[in-house]
């Protein structure tokens, strides 16, 4: 039987070491990500979704516990092989460049050229690919910085795409996205992980769309972190648990929030 299994985080903790000892956001933490799901994180504002994320793909160490990335310690793998197998897009705006969207989605194809190496066919072929799975090929010779809002979230996926590793986190990829734009987001990361067989990990604060579209989902609350498929959360009444407010209720008929 085949191994679907990509990453598992097993009784981890996670926050921060300082010089006066650490400052603990969650404890006793188990997920696993596998090939072809598509996993949304969810939380209020400020719970420790950044840092879960920072945490799992090894920028951050883990206060206790063990982070497995294709079986191996995910904090003992050098850089080279962790570009391999996980490739990660942050919020963070990107530097000043005159890099066109073929450069920037090419940047993916580092691991293989050793860095500095020249692009082979097979590299310019995986980022056409990247830009023919996102349906972005029009603009690959546009400066990355002449593209709207929408356009460079799609462009930062296809880099991780033209990186070709099995697993793909992002943080918060709908942040200032209109709702058209964050539809079209939604069902491309969906219609990736069906035809790749990739698993996307993101953030997100659009919780509604993530119930609709996630295989499955992790719940972060201030007392745990808990992963599970949507249905399954809303038959236990789990996103009740998301907002300390009494006029956010979650309607588990319709399957989403209201304002009581």
């Amino acid at each position: 039987m085949e191994n679907k299994m990509i990453l598992k985080a097993t009784d981890i903790s996670i926050g921060y070491t300082h010089k006066k000892g650490n400052t603990l956001i969650s404890a006793n933490i188990n997920l696993t990500l596998e090939k072809g799901k598509l996993i949304s994180l969810i939380g209020a504002n400020g719970i420790g979704k950044s840092t879960l994320l920072r945490t799992i793909t090894g920028i951050q160490k883990t206060l206790s516990g063990t982070v497995l990335l294709n079986s191996q310690n995910i904090h003992k793998l050098d850089s080279l092989t962790l570009a391999q197998n996980l490739s990660v897009v942050l919020t963070e705006k990107l530097p000043p460049s005159n890099l066109t969207v073929f450069e920037l989605i090419a940047l993916g194809r580092q691991p293989y050229t050793n860095w500095i190496g020249k692009l082979t066919e097979l590299d310019i072929a995986k980022v056409n690919e990247a830009m023919e799975q996102t349906q972005i090929s029009e603009l690959a010779a546009k400066k990355h910085y002449e593209i709207s809002d929408g356009q460079l979230q799609k462009v930062l996926i296809a880099r991780a795409l033209a990186q070709d590793t099995p697993l793909i986190i992002l943080d918060e990829p709908t942040t200032h996205l209109d709702l058209l734009h964050k539809v079209a987001l939604f069902k491309l990361l969906k219609k990736l992980t069906q035809e790749t067989q990739k698993c996307i990990l993101f953030s997100t604060h659009d919780i509604d769309m993530a119930i609709q579209l996630s295989d499955e989902m992790i719940i972060m609350t201030p007392e745990t972190v808990v992963q599970d498929q949507p249905c399954n959360f809303i038959s236990k009444g789990s996103f009740n648990t998301l907002f300390n407010d009494e006029h956010i209720v979650f309607d588990s008929h319709k399957g989403k929030f209201v304002i009581t």
